[in-house]
């Protein structure tokens, strides 16, 4: 039996469910998710392991016209994810009137060379019968290897999608160990998942203004100890996030100190500090220091 590997870009309008299938297939949790648009900011590899088969998926930022240096950055991040891929998958949301961010995503994707799938997702939420005149539209706008309707949230449609990629992907070997279902450091994904607990936990105005920092993380201790500065732009949003007496800030961490334990598999001691910095995402030396990369240099240099 061939073993066949290969990277498969999930690229695809803000709240498309692109991070909601990664996690689904990966079956872990690699990406965080939110019912608010624009959570993922950086390309995230999620491993999808099988007998013949390794699947590594690269979960990108939303598809939008960036407005400032962040959203910038982050449209950076989904276009280097196209380099060295075997497939691109575009995925949309089917229950969603089609409209000019989905004429921009056709657009934006025409720049791979690779066979791009059309994933139609949120299926379960539509009729039937409005399937098929979908499928007719996309057909007629760009020439699509295959299109699979799905359902990221309840994987249907997804065991087709995999054996189509795999078919179509090389022969080639393991690129990471079988056991592993994500190339993001702890750190990271810790920092991750505290932004999720903090949108989760906010209003409408706070979450795209989030920004997490990881001021230390000490692995050799028990319990793990880490300290986390979470970043917003105004002093309103500082107090949104602290809440009455202290009940917001509270409820992130112990939220997210149990996601995280559950990650690292050991008992996880949580410290969480609020800054506010006016317009950080309009400031290019901030936006590159909370980069995850950057950050994890600082961190080994200490």
């Amino acid at each position: 039996m061939l073993f066949k590997s290969g990277f498969v870009a999930i690229v695809g309008r803000p709240n498309a469910g692109k991070s909601t299938l990664v996690n689904t297939l990966v079956g872990r949790k690699v990406a965080i998710v939110s019912p608010r648009p624009q959570t993922t900011r950086n390309r995230i590899q999620g491993i999808l392991n099988r007998d013949d088969a390794q699947i590594v998926l690269i979960d990108t930022p939303g598809i939008h016209k960036a407005d400032h240096v962040l959203g910038r950055q982050m449209m950076e991040e989904a276009e280097q994810a196209l380099d060295g891929i075997d497939l691109l998958s575009l995925i949309v949301d089917a229950s969603a009137e089609f409209g000019a961010g989905d004429r921009f995503s056709l657009e934006w994707i025409r720049k791979c060379t690779s066979p791009v799938f059309l994933l139609l997702n949120k299926v379960d939420r539509i009729s039937k019968p409005l399937l098929l005149p979908l499928i007719d539209r996309y057909r007629k706008l760009f020439d699509f290897a295959d299109i699979f309707p799905i359902s990221a949230l309840t994987g249907a449609g997804t065991f087709d999608l995999v054996n189509a990629w795999v078919q179509r992907l090389p022969e080639g070997p393991l690129y990471f160990p079988a056991e592993q279902f994500t190339d993001q450091p702890e750190r990271f994904l810790a920092s991750e998942l505290i932004r999720e607990k903090a949108i989760q936990a906010t209003r409408q105005e706070v979450p795209h203004a989030v920004a997490v920092r990881i001021e230390s993380f000490e692995e050799k201790t028990d319990p793990v100890r880490i300290r986390a500065t979470i970043y917003v732009e105004r002093e309103g949003q500082k107090r949104i996030l602290i809440g009455r007496g202290g009940e917001t800030v509270k409820k992130i961490g112990t939220w997210a100190r149990k996601e995280i334990q559950s990650v690292l598999g050991t008992r996880v001691f949580l410290e969480l500090f609020i800054k506010v910095h006016p317009n950080w995402r309009q400031n290019p030396a901030l936006v590159r220091q909370l980069d995850w990369h950057r950050q994890l240099e600082r961190l080994a240099e200490e």
